[in-house]
């Protein structure tokens, strides 16, 4: 195990002579802005030798579970065979007080104090940890929309089958390109027994960013509060999670931070963690701390603890250059075929309201059909995605993607529409 100073942070080591040679060309591209840097594709060569992709197909599927540089997967590995050699003592001594460590560097990267957040597994446990635990009544309503993820709509729900809370899901514009428009639409359908907003910051469907910080600003100016879903955005896009001024917000970080998968983090105001009863039962001591959601038994110890690898080379990288790069491909293969009479972009290409994901339809064509054909035809995975208002597939490239997987694509969708 070695260390080495990358861009001011020091990183512990796992036999990764990939993030040498990173740190060696990040040194000579210092000067260049993340917008000149998108572009470079020796740069990113080494970034990708840092991943360990499947030669069998092509992965643009990215947006459910990321896939980890090698420096995460061995430390993992580390720490799992080191709890193996006497369990208890490390998972609940040592491991136990690391997480601390962890939980700094993510405030850090978050904005916010480290009292602020806590680990969780995913961004559904960090979510319905808040759905769940705020005191809401008989005919309470709370506004969302009808593209929010799966797992928070069946919370939501559930609430509601409980509890007799009014669960109002408004329709967006596919793709959204008015950030009063959408304002608007939550305005809208607020009354007098709104008590809560869930939103998300990008939207898992198409890719559209949200006009999340307006929403947040107009929803407190009427006394209400906010959740935030930030599964896709966190370790995506350049910003600060106070930035929002939201009240809650949770997210995976096998997502875009690609930690080890089934970890996450959830973010709560101050002010505003005293309210919240925690998912699982909890010591009435720790009623007001972060801690008390945190009480779920064993855990996975390792993936914690390897997250701190992935928040330094998240760091490594930047996240202005990161952010830039994810635009620079979905653009790339976007523009490409912009052209093509049957094809429909349901996220916009305008860089206010979309990032690295996008979704097409092709007409005449169900989204399945699509999806099957890419995949059995041309060894490209992507994510099919239906809605009651469209139906198509989500490409989500990474990091480690080649131009040339982006070619592969723009050929493959070319012949189908053809």
């Amino acid at each position: 195990m070695s260390t080495v100073t990358l861009g001011g942070l020091t990183l512990t080591l796992f036999s990764s002579p990939g993030l040498l040679k990173i740190k060696q060309r990040l040194l000579s591209f210092e000067r260049l802005s993340p917008q000149e840097i998108a572009g470079d594709e020796d740069f990113w060569f080494h970034i990708q030798q840092a991943y360990t992709p499947t030669s069998l197909f092509t992965n643009l599927n990215n947006g459910g579970v990321s896939p980890q540089p090698r420096v995460v997967q061995e430390s993992f590995e580390h720490y799992y065979k080191l709890a193996n050699q006497a369990p208890a003592y490390y998972m609940f001594g040592e491991f136990t007080r690391q997480r601390e460590s962890i939980k700094r560097k993510l405030a850090i990267l978050a904005g916010c104090a480290q009292e602020e957040i806590s680990l969780c597994r995913n961004a559904t446990e960090a979510l319905e940890a808040v759905i769940m635990g705020l005191d809401l009544k008989k005919d309470d309503e709370i506004i969302t929309t009808n593209q929010d993820y799966p797992t928070v709509m069946a919370g939501l729900d559930q609430r509601a089958r409980r509890d007799g809370v009014k669960i109002v899901k408004i329709s967006i514009p596919t793709p959204a390109e008015d950030k009063d428009e959408v304002v608007k639409k939550f305005k809208d359908a607020i009354t007098p027994k709104t008590k809560l907003i869930v939103v998300c910051h990008i939207m898992y469907t198409t890719g559209q960013i949200m006009p999340v910080r307006e929403i947040c600003d107009m929803a407190h100016e009427r006394g209400l509060e906010v959740i935030v879903d930030g599964a896709h955005s966190f370790a995506q896009l350049d910003f600060r999670i106070p930035d929002l001024h939201c009240d809650y917000f949770g997210t995976s970080l096998h997502k875009w931070l690609c930690a080890p998968f089934g970890c996450g983090m959830l973010y709560m105001k101050k002010e505003k963690i005293s309210k919240v009863w925690s998912l699982f039962g909890s010591p009435e001591d720790q009623s007001g701390i972060m801690s008390k959601f945190e009480h779920l038994g064993t855990r996975s110890f390792p993936a914690e603890l390897a997250i701190n690898e992935a928040i330094d080379f998240h760091n490594g990288i930047g996240i202005q250059r990161k952010e830039a790069r994810l635009r620079y491909l979905k653009d790339y293969w976007a523009n490409a075929v912009s052209g093509l009479p049957k094809l429909k972009f349901n996220t916009s290409l305008k860089k206010d309201f979309s990032c690295g994901i996008c979704h097409f339809s092709l007409d005449g064509m169900t989204g399945d059909a699509i999806h099957k054909k890419l995949f059995e035809e041309h060894k490209i995975y992507t994510t099919l995605l239906k809605h009651d208002e469209f139906d198509g597939v989500r490409v989500t490239p990474h990091v480690y993607t080649r131009i040339s997987d982006l070619d592969r694509l723009v050929e493959a969708v070319k012949k189908i529409a053809g």
